[in-house]
């Protein structure tokens, strides 16, 4: 039994084979919850391993609102306090620097990874090495097959499907090496990913050798397969079933915000383009008054402003507020797959379990120490399961609450630079007026 299996059952306090429950009576004792029945607001705020309930009801005032995100703080502060006492940072990793590649064969673009830490297995302190995108890819391939029960960070999607994008401008560059930075960020700063044999290549190795590890093609997803393809759990555990309601509820709102973005930058990039016509017709109209030609040049200075000001606007949703969103819609599908792997290890421990109980009722043949096995595993994707859910909650918290935080403000000096704009147009106006005032007077 290896050493992180044996501290997981010491942990988890698993009872040895022999006196584990046949899987029909742990059902009657834990049974799953369907998706139409009603569940007691306790029973589900104890289901989620961050002890966030899956329902939570819309707050009714500002007070309220303001009351919930200080004590989403609090909560928040606490765990964070735990993980810094428990992990040290000492790997930083960051990407930067794009640059465009062109040969007979294809055009691409690299980004520079640089490294810093004081791990004793890295031989020297600082790395610098040039990575494409496939790079970040194979990296994540060879994480999802070697560490098969944990959250693996998404990576940015290789083609936007919505809409025509140059995936060699300089926004879409921009945009990628940001989301490049962060995965890599998420992966260095995990207490078992960031000690990944294939992570310690990606960061030091000059020349990637991407079919080492071929070998280790999802050897414990296949078996699973093999196992328990087609099996019927009998029972998943409560919390994990509320995992999944959650995914599910946080799927559906994200892609709706999404859509909605969507729109809204899109009816913004038309409105620009009608602004942008508005100025110069008021340009041109300028050119043929004589007596209005100040006033309307004034008009179209002041409109030109608000077309700079919509236009910043409208580049840090797209830059900055949809990537995001974007982000954890793909976070919800790995950790979909994750699950969908712990069920499967469940089911392949379910099964042997079942085989071996009707061979010892029919010969007294004693439980194979496979069973035991695959217990063992099941006990280890449950914990790394938990701990990885606790972890992305922590983050996507602090995630959602810098980008609404971060949206309200550049809301709110977009619109104050709207409202500066025409009120010193008004007040250009009024001196005018003044001053033809005094001219005719005199």
């Amino acid at each position: 039994m290896s050493a992180v299996a044996s501290k997981g059952l010491a942990s988890s306090g698993k009872k040895p084979i022999a006196e584990v429950p046949h899987p029909l009576s742990a059902a009657e004792e834990s049974p799953s919850v369907p998706a139409d029945v009603e569940v007691d607001k306790s029973t589900q705020e104890a289901g989620l391993a961050n002890g966030t309930p899956v329902e939570m009801s819309s707050p009714t005032s500002t007070s309220s609102l303001f009351n919930r995100l200080q004590l989403d703080d609090d909560a928040e502060a606490g765990v964070s306090d735990l993980y810094a006492s428990a992990e040290t940072r000492d790997l930083f990793v960051t990407v930067d620097d794009p640059k465009k590649h062109v040969s007979t064969m294809e055009t691409f673009i690299t980004y520079r990874v640089s490294t810093k830490t004081t791990r004793l297995e890295f031989d020297l302190p600082e790395y610098c090495v040039r990575r494409r995108y496939q790079d970040f890819d194979w990296l994540r391939i060879k994480l999802d097959e070697t560490q098969p029960t944990h959250l693996i960070p998404p990576l940015p999607e290789k083609f936007v499907m919505k809409g025509v994008v140059d995936r060699f401008s300089e926004e879409f560059v921009e945009t990628r090496m940001k989301a490049l930075d962060k995965y890599l960020t998420r992966v260095a700063d995990h207490p078992v990913l960031s000690f990944n044999p294939h992570l310690h290549a990606f960061l030091t190795a000059k020349d990637l050798n991407k079919r080492q590890g071929l070998a280790l093609l999802t050897k414990v997803g296949e078996s699973v397969k093999q196992v328990a393809g087609g099996y019927k759990l009998r029972a998943r555990p409560a919390e994990f079933n509320a995992m999944v309601d959650y995914l599910e509820t946080f799927s559906q709102k994200l892609g709706t915000i999404d859509r909605i973005s969507q729109r809204i930058i899109k009816e913004q990039s038309e409105y620009l383009t009608e602004m942008r016509e508005y100025s110069t017709v008021y340009s041109n109209w300028a050119m043929a008054e004589r007596v209005l030609r100040h006033p309307l040049e004034s008009v179209a200075g002041c409109v030109t402003t608000c077309c700079r000001v919509l236009e910043d606007h409208s580049e840090s949703m797209t830059q900055d507020f949809l990537p995001v969103l974007r982000e954890y819609i793909l976070y919800v599908e790995s950790m979909k797959n994750v699950l969908r792997k712990r069920d499967q290890s469940q089911g392949e421990y379910e099964c042997k379990f079942e085989a071996a109980i009707l061979r010892k009722q029919e010969d007294s043949t004693p439980i194979p120490s496979e069973v035991e096995t695959c217990q063992d595993k099941m006990e280890c994707f449950n914990a790394d399961l938990k701990a990885d859910w606790e972890r992305w909650q922590i983050n996507k918290r602090q995630d959602f609450k810098n980008l609404l935080t971060g949206m309200a403000d550049k809301n709110i000096a977009s619109y104050e630079k709207h409202q500066a704009a025409w009120e010193s147009l008004v007040s250009l106006l009024q001196d005018k007026q003044t001053e033809d005032k005094t001219s005719k007077t005199n």
